[in-house]
C-alpha cells in the first residue's frame, strides 16, 4: 500500500521532477506534487510524495528529513489527512445567513 509524505521548506525552484529523482534512491516513486499559489503561479515551498509502500516511506523519511536541497533544509514526514473545508453559502460558513444586512430604513 502507498504512503504519501509531505516535504516542507523546499526552495521555491524545486521543481516534481528533482523530487522524483532524489526520492527514487529512497524506493518506487508513485506520484509528486509541488503546490503552487493560484494567484502568483509560484511555488508555495511544500510538496508531496507518494512512495509505493511503508517501509520506502520510512526509507525516505530517515534518509531526506533534514537533508539539504538546493541550500535549503527540507523536512520530510507522513502527510495527515486534508482537514475537511466548510461548504459554502450555508449559515456558518462564509457569507452564508439571511436577514443579517442593516442600512438605512431597516425594520426589527
Amino acid at each position: 500500500m502507498s504512503k504519501k509524505l509531505f516535504v516542507g521548506s523546499l526552495s521555491y525552484s524545486v521543481t516534481e521532477s528533482q523530487l522524483r529523482d532524489l526520492f527514487s534512491q529512497a524506493g518506487t516513486v508513485e506520484s509528486t506534487a509541488v503546490i503552487i499559489d493560484r494567484a502568483t503561479g509560484q511555488s508555495k515551498g511544500f510538496g508531496f510524495v507518494e512512495m509505493s509502500s511503508d517501509a520506502e516511506a520510512q526509507a525516505a523519511i530517515k534518509q531526506f528529513n533534514n537533508y539539504n536541497l538546493e541550500g535549503r533544509t527540507i523536512v520530510v514526514n507522513e502527510a495527515r489527512p486534508q482537514a475537511p473545508r466548510p461548504a459554502f453559502g450555508g449559515r456558518d460558513s462564509f457569507g452564508g445567513g439571511y436577514g443579517r444586512g442593516g442600512g438605512y430604513g431597516r425594520r426589527f
